[in-house]
Order: structure tokens, then C-alpha cells, then sequence
């Protein structure tokens, strides 16, 4: 599941993507935002996790990782919307049907909402 909220009062905008996967026990999540470290065959960086960091500490926000093992994962970032570096989000509607499109069997479920505006997408509906 991917959650967008935008918090106009607040000022923020908050992103958290989650899983149902394998996982993370606390020493691989705490790893798992270094950009040289990496689960995936065949590669020696990982720098996902690690950027989306740097961008939400940059706006004086703050990325957190929950996960179990067994259970999945959730990653949530939280920005500063108002703050100078704070990085365009670009086109959300676009970018979920490039990854339904390359990944038709994996379910995404997008919930995106500020105050006037709820919208939700599931693409097994």
C-alpha cells in the first residue's frame, strides 16, 4: 500500500509504503538506510532507502522504518512541504500505472488525500 497525506494545516506531507513481504528484524532495518548495503542478488548498493531519507531530513522531517519479520514493512517519510528543499513529487497518477503496468501481478493500493481531496486506487479492483 502506498499512502500520500498532505496536512495543509500542518504544512506536511507524509508518505508510507507498505508491505506484506518477509521483513526486516531491527539490525537489517537499521541497514537498511545505508546506500552500500543492498538484500538484491547481483548488486552492491541500495540507495532507495537512503535517499528518500536524505530528502525528508533535508525539509527537517524524518524517515522511520516498522517492520517484523514474517510480517512485512512499513516505511514512512514525512517532509516539510514548506521548506526551500523540498523536492517536487511529480506525477503520482502516472507513476502508478507505470508500476501496475510493469508489475500487472502485484496489487497496489494507493490512498492519497489532502483536506478537500480523497482519492484511492486499488489495481485488483
Amino acid at each position: 500500500m502506498i499512502g500520500l497525506l498532505e496536512d495543509q494545516n500542518r504544512d506536511t506531507l507524509t508518505l508510507s509504503i507498505e508491505d506484506d513481504g518477509k521483513g526486516m528484524d531491527e539490525q537489517m532495518a537499521q541497514k537498511a538506510l545505508d546506500p552500500f548495503f543492498t538484500t538484491k542478488d547481483g548488486k552492491k548498493i541500495g540507495l532507495g532507502l537512503s535517499l528518500l531519507s536524505q530528502a525528508a531530513r533535508q525539509t527537517g522531517g524524518d524517515l522511520k522504518i516498522d517492520s517484523k519479520r514474517g510480517k512485512g514493512t512499513k516505511i514512512t517519510a514525512v517532509f516539510n512541504a514548506d521548506h526551500p528543499d523540498m523536492k517536487p513529487v511529480g506525477d503520482v497518477f502516472e507513476t502508478m500505472t507505470a508500476l501496475v503496468a510493469g508489475n500487472p501481478a502485484t496489487q497496489f493500493i494507493l490512498d492519497y488525500k489532502t483536506s478537500d481531496y480523497d482519492y484511492h486506487f486499488d489495481s485488483f479492483e
